[in-house]
């Protein structure tokens, strides 16, 4: 049989991965059995119920670590099971924002010797925000090394930038990377996948290529009555007026607004609105989506919050107060 294709998505937080991976589907032939394996922040499986609502043949979770390093066991496991209950025709992992793969795609090389050709490295794409990129490449190595290791960056939201702020952006991405195709994405068009499936990565061969990667990224749980602690949030009972009592529209708009876009950088989660309902909220950097749940599976009202290491407690205090108070 021919090696099942491995394509790794990278980029930094909110850059919209997740958005681009779906955009994927509608375009591949309606037999073509395509696995999402991918790493989430905290444990909300969030982006995950989205995703397993699409024609991905399954969704696989690996939560609450950053699958590139202290999960790198964890990965290999999930890729032999994939294997062997799906088959699947392409297997896409999805890092969490704050991984350089290089990690990642040594264990995956290893795979494939260790199953005889099983497996195979396809390509190692990276998503990149256009409206934000020049920000958060100033603070942050993951991003500069996420554009830099790449097989193709695609330029997402670049609709939201001037002609004059994207050439800026462009011109950010050649400096790090000169080589590698940069492709703009097209709105929930997202990409063709003709132009990123197929491109058998050359990259990572050699243990000489890995650059240091660096953990900057800290995450903290938001319930109902503010922060969770770590003990809190696995073992002690929680009560239904701290967790489930509605959030006013209003009052979540409002506390969003308050967050600092250099400190704060993906805020996503569960919320239940004044009307009932449950909604998935998607918050980064200044922009914001609240999409309707009708899974029966969440309980309580929970947000993951993603920030500059040693900076996100003091930077959503404001936003917690609003949350708590109203």
């Amino acid at each position: 049989m021919a090696p099942i294709p491995i394509t790794v998505f990278t980029g930094f937080l909110g850059a919209g991965k997740t958005s681009v991976i779906l955009s994927l589907l509608p375009k591949l032939p309606k037999d073509y059995k395509v696995v999402l394996l991918k790493n989430e922040f905290g444990d909300l499986q969030v982006d995950s119920k989205l995703a397993q609502q699409s024609s991905l043949t399954a969704v696989s979770e690996i939560l609450n670590g950053c699958m590139c390093c202290v999960l790198v066991g964890q990965m290999q496991t999930a890729l032999l099971e994939i294997r062997d209950n799906y088959c699947p025709d392409r297997i896409i992992i999805e890092c969490s924002g704050s991984a350089f793969p290089a990690t990642l795609a040594f264990q995956i090389r290893q795979l494939e010797r260790d199953t005889g050709g099983d497996f195979g490295l396809d390509a190692i794409v990276t998503v990149v925000d256009a409206e934000n990129f020049i920000g958060y490449e100033d603070t942050s190595p993951t991003a500069k090394m996420q554009a830099s290791y790449s097989d193709i960056i695609l330029i997402n939201k670049w609709e939201h930038v001037s002609e004059r702020g994207l050439d800026i952006v462009m011109d950010h991405l050649y400096t790090l990377n000169d080589t590698t195709p940069k492709i703009k994405c097209q709105g929930r068009n997202g990409v063709d996948p003709e132009l990123i499936f197929g491109l058998q990565s050359r990259l990572f061969l050699s243990e000489s290529e890995a650059p240091v990667e660096h953990d900057e990224v800290e995450t903290l749980t938001l319930g109902r009555g503010g922060i969770l602690e770590h003990h809190h949030h696995h073992s002690e009972p929680c009560t239904k007026e701290e967790h489930d009592r509605p959030i006013e529209k209003d009052a979540l708009i409002e506390a969003l607004g308050l967050l600092p876009r250099d400190a704060v950088w993906r805020v996503k989660g569960f919320v239940r609105l004044e009307d009932g309902k449950w909604y998935i909220v998607n918050w980064a950097f200044g922009r914001y989506e609240l999409r309707e749940y009708a899974g029966e599976d969440v309980v309580r009202i929970e947000m993951t919050v993603m920030g500059s290491r040693g900076d996100v407690r003091r930077a959503i205090a404001r936003f917690v107060s609003v949350l708590v108070s109203r």
